[in-house]
């Protein structure tokens, strides 16, 4: 007996055009976009624009874990003394202490040991953290499964607890509110008050460098030195200015100046970390392979910069060239300016199998190292980040963390909807 189906024509290809548009619409949200849908957290999400730490969270591609705190916990003391009185910079700084490196859902949370798991945050990556200062201890209480998030310093007087989970895009962004505003152990206040205003003039610092002029000529004529002053605050910038010597030294088949504008751009961004790292940081660099300012225009995993220290000095690899540090031009947080023996030539656009060619923004080039997303330092095989566990009543999320099963079904289902609609 044959069963026949109706299905109508149009419903495989509109539900299939549904799922792309699903699928697309969380690579599209940001955190300012998110808090926005909550009235309570306006004053948190005010205070990360404001001091462009939101900015900072647009252009990162890793997974994180933001710690909000609603507007009436920051309407009081010392949280409400803290945003007041702060500059901009400082605020940033402790704001950044609330960025985990880490994806947390609820489920994740609740298999936290007793003893606590220490995870990085954005405050460690500004080099402006001494030890590990910039990270958390989180512990969860295994009688009431309340979490609690502090300096791992013993008894650290600034905490804080998770009273909800406000957001879940799985593997991506978790929100959490929290009860208050913490503090980073250590945190010299006065300090913070009085760091040094922004405002480095970037190419006039190449040029009292006396060995730096055909690159400050580069930067200027090509427009992008201007967003390179603009991105000093936040987390700053770190630039490798290669010498004078160093662009003579450039092969005969090397022709920078002859390069299209956009393309000599992107050259220009590949010499530049979008963090502050003074030398000593970068001498003790944890992940060699780093993004750079090309990175965030050309998709994750392109034109990175593998970072080591090789006989003593800091060696930087392009897969093409390797440079070293050869001196340091200007150091004065937020902003770093090394001199390198060579100029790095990102193998995106001079690499044998590029043919000129860039990946378009959003898709890395193939063939490249794919940068591992910065997590904390627990073990990624740690037997508290798998395993089942139901969310508490008060506690919400709003999508479940299994979002790459969630995109292989959508994807079979489509694939199957095609089918029918052909055999129809």
């Amino acid at each position: 007996m044959t069963v026949s189906f109706f299905i109508s024509h149009i419903t495989p290809l509109t539900f299939f055009c549904f799922l792309l548009l699903s699928s697309s619409a969380a690579a599209d949200l940001n955190i300012t976009s998110i808090l926005s849908s909550f009235q309570n957290l306006t004053s948190f999400s005010s205070l990360l624009t404001s001091s462009s730490v939101a900015s900072d969270l647009t252009r990162r591609q890793d997974p994180i874990t933001v710690l909000a705190v609603p507007n009436s916990y920051l309407s009081i003391p010392p949280a409400s003394d803290l945003t007041r009185r702060l500059p901009p910079s400082s605020l940033g700084d402790i704001l950044r202490y609330h960025v985990l490196l880490h994806y947390f859902s609820w489920t994740d949370l609740l298999q936290i040991p007793p003893s606590g798991v220490l995870v990085t945050t954005l405050l460690q990556t500004t080099s402006r953290a001494p030890a590990n200062f910039g990270a958390v201890n989180i512990t969860r209480n295994p009688l009431t499964n309340s979490i609690t998030i502090q300096s791992p310093v013993t008894f650290s007087p600034s905490n804080a607890t998770v009273l909800s989970v406000i957001k879940t895009l799985p593997y991506n962004i978790t929100i959490l509110a929290v009860d208050s505003l913490l503090v980073p152990y250590d945190f010299n206040l006065m300090t913070s008050e009085t760091r040094p205003p922004l405002g480095l003039n970037i190419t006039k610092a190449l040029i009292d460098g006396h060995n730096f002029n055909v690159a400050a000529a580069m930067l200027s004529a090509s427009g992008v030195v201007d967003e390179f002053e603009a991105d000093e605050g936040g987390a700053g910038i770190t630039l490798f200015v290669p010498t004078d010597g160093a662009f003579g030294d450039l092969p005969g088949n090397v022709r920078l100046k002859s390069l299209p504008a956009d393309k000599k751009s992107v050259v220009l961004k590949f010499h530049v970390l979008h963090s502050y790292y003074p030398l000593g940081s970068l001498e003790s660099i944890v992940n060699p392979v780093q993004p750079t300012l090309a990175t965030e225009d050309n998709g994750a995993g392109s034109f990175t910069l593998n970072i080591s220290r090789v006989n003593g000095s800091v060696a930087i690899d392009t897969g093409i060239v390797q440079a070293s540090v050869t001196q340091t031009v200007f150091d004065q947080n937020p902003v770093a300016i090394f001199g390198v023996s060579k100029v790095l030539l990102p193998r995106e656009v001079f690499g044998k199998d590029s043919a000129g060619a860039m990946a378009k923004p959003g898709n890395p080039v193939v063939g490249t190292n794919v940068q591992p997303p910065e997590t904390s330092p627990s073990p990624e095989n740690s037997p508290w980040l798998s395993g089942p566990a139901s969310s508490p009543s008060g506690f919400h999320e709003d999508m479940k963390s299994n979002g790459e099963r969630f995109r292989l079904q959508s994807c079979i289902v489509a694939l199957c909807c095609i089918g029918l609609y052909l055999l129809v």
